[in-house]
């Protein structure tokens, strides 16, 4: 075996340990340097076809698996878009050349859910329809495809179940992510139009299991709110100008609607 392969590939079983025991610290700097070590893989873009090409070729992919769930569990967005994107090239160019990685069509759902908490509508079904027909019997897909349409219809009430039932448990801090994004959706509309909740409906509401969870999202990100005689009160929440915030949001929603249209035509 060729020295550097060798060397990746040592490095790799190493990085998918750190991985699997969330030593964060040694995972980074081990993914920093199989990456350095994969440029000097020949059989890399600018594609050459070597001896060993089908080796480096594996290894690379299955680096930016790695390194796809490591940007999760240091909740780096930036890592993990990029190296999403690099691996999915590995996905489309390589599956005529060997068998696809199993766990290809899990980091493909990845892909679509990172779509929806940036409102990314039309990118979704953009990357949906470059997929396979098998594709979408996976649960991963599916899961994906589902979560999808129920916000399309404006069923928040189900995102608690999605959270609940995720197909893997690299999903978990994406779905954390989604029901943060819909919280403050609910947050901001539920100010508007209340004076108070009881505390249980608001719970509720916000899709939180417990009473002290709820309580500590209070504390940390709602201080201005008043808990009194059972209810949450919201009057120190509310925008001076109710117009402001009005016109924030058709601006808002305005450049989301030109944004979709532009990436249509």
């Amino acid at each position: 075996m060729d020295s550097g392969l060798e060397e990746a590939t040592q490095k790799l079983a190493w990085l998918s340990f750190a991985c699997a025991r969330d030593d964060l610290e040694s995972g980074v700097a081990l993914l920093a340097e199989l990456k350095v070590l994969l440029t000097r893989l020949h059989s890399l873009p600018p594609l050459e076809k070597t001896p060993n090409a089908v080796e480096e070729l594996k290894i690379a992919r299955t680096i930016y698996e790695n390194a796809v769930i490591l940007s999760l569990k240091i909740k780096d967005d930036e890592a993990f878009g990029r190296n999403l994107c690099q691996l999915k090239e590995f996905y489309i160019n390589t599956w005529l050349v060997f068998a696809r990685s199993p766990y290809e069509y899990q980091f493909l759902g990845l892909n679509l859910l990172r779509l929806l908490p940036e409102n990314r509508i039309s990118e979704f079904h953009t990357e949906l329809e470059h997929l396979p027909l098998e594709a979408l019997n996976h649960p991963c897909i599916k899961y994906a495809v589902e979560l999808e349409q129920s916000f399309m219809e404006g069923t928040y009430k189900q995102l608690a179940n999605f959270c609940q039932a995720v197909p893997n448990e690299t999903y978990v801090y994406l779905m954390d992510r989604i029901a943060e994004s819909v919280r403050d959706e609910i947050v901001d509309c539920s100010v508007e139009a209340y004076d108070y909740l009881p505390v249980s409906v608001a719970k509720k509401m916000l899709m939180f299991t417990s009473y002290r969870e709820f309580f500590e999202y209070i504390s940390e990100e709602q201080p201005e709110w008043e808990i009194k005689n059972c209810s949450i009160h919201f009057h120190m929440a509310k925008p001076k100008s109710h117009m402001d915030l009005s016109s924030f949001k058709l601006i808002k929603q305005a450049l989301s609607y030109a944004q979709e249209l532009e990436q249509i035509v």
